[in-house]
């Protein structure tokens, strides 16, 4: 099996509102990404992103811009251990 490479990504801006969230996730199952995002409370978006390390730089670029409509101040990055699942990538709401 391929070394995986988890991440914690929280991107500022204005990326609630805007479709940031289900974006995050067609581009992650694109590249065969595993995890979840959400919204905060304070405006940003939290995204936990888990797969090879080229897919997850792959992501990663697709954060600093985001979707149309988004508008990305700042992505702060935090490599995380991989914890191997689940599969597939989730919208939380909470």
């Amino acid at each position: 099996m391929p070394p995986r490479r988890r991440v914690r990504i929280l991107v500022a801006g204005r990326v609630q509102g805007v479709w940031f969230r289900a974006s995050a996730r067609e581009r992650a199952l694109a590249l065969g990404v595993d995890g979840d995002a959400r919204n905060l409370a304070d405006g940003r978006v939290e995204i936990h992103a888990e797969g090879v390390p080229e897919a997850i730089d792959s992501f990663l670029a697709w954060c600093d811009v985001g979707p149309e409509g988004a508008r990305v101040d700042s992505v702060a990055i935090e490599d995380q251990e991989p914890v191997g699942g689940p599969a597939g990538f989730r919208i939380t709401r909470d």
